[in-house]
């Protein structure tokens, strides 16, 4: 008898031990499938940061430096394609989506107020037009967002600011939106809180209309081209 019941003592201890390891075993895949799942969450997420940080990255822009306030009522020949700054028009061009190219020099005095100008081949495909319009339509401010086509760009896309320029390929690259997110209205404005539109604003496009002729006598010039260029409550 005593040897039977040493023997289920045994058993039962053997049964228990058993159970232990399967339980550890149990509980040690738990916590390694867990931490496999969070280790590729954390992967992920990683992954996902560092790429998107990479798609967004404005490395390419090229930047420069251009004197404000230097209104002209004559044809301008810039250095850059499309202009980033420099002398310009006495007139801005009203901030809107043109489907004709317009005069750099209006342009540029928009980009003095603040405005970032999206220029686009015109061979650009029309769905490539409509999706580059969708951005432009959504992201950042609106009554300081230029978009027209341009002749001989060096790039499908290019688009600007004053002092900044970004060449792009197609119109879902992440890097326009952060563009324009940067430097529309931003730190390297000229006249930062002027108009891109008003009563002065030109509407036309370069078919349209040629650039304006310098006023004679007592004929009205634009509100504010006589105004010292300091003044960033000014409208130029």
């Amino acid at each position: 008898m005593k040897e039977k019941a040493q023997a289920r003592r045994e058993h039962l201890q053997k049964m228990r031990a058993e159970q232990k390891r399967k339980e550890r075993r149990a509980a040690f895949l738990m916590w390694g499938a867990g931490g496999l799942v969070v280790l590729l969450l954390v992967g992920g997420v990683g992954f996902y940061l560092v790429k998107q940080t990479r798609e967004t990255s404005l490395d390419a822009v090229s930047n420069y430096s251009y004197e404000a306030g230097q209104h002209v009522w004559t044809p301008v020949s810039y250095k850059e394609t499309p202009p980033v700054g420099g002398q310009h028009n006495n007139y801005w061009q009203a901030c809107d989506i043109y489907s004709k190219p317009i005069h750099n020099e209006h342009a540029v005095h928009s980009m003095e107020h603040g405005a970032v100008w999206i220029t686009y081949r015109p061979d650009l495909p029309k769905q490539q037009v409509d999706a580059l319009r969708a951005v432009a339509t959504s992201t950042g401010q609106q009554d300081f967002m230029l978009m027209s086509p341009y002749p001989n760009l060096p790039s499908p896309i290019v688009v600007s600011s004053w002092g900044h320029q970004l060449k792009l390929d197609k119109p879902d690259d992440p890097k326009l939106p952060a563009f324009i997110k940067k430097f529309q209205n931003g730190k390297d404005t000229p006249e930062l809180g002027t108009t891109c539109g008003g009563p002065d604003a030109i509407t036309t496009t370069a078919d349209q209309a040629p650039l304006p002729p310098e006023p004679k006598g007592n004929q009205q010039q634009p509100m504010g081209t006589l105004a010292p260029t300091a003044s960033p409550t000014q409208s130029k």
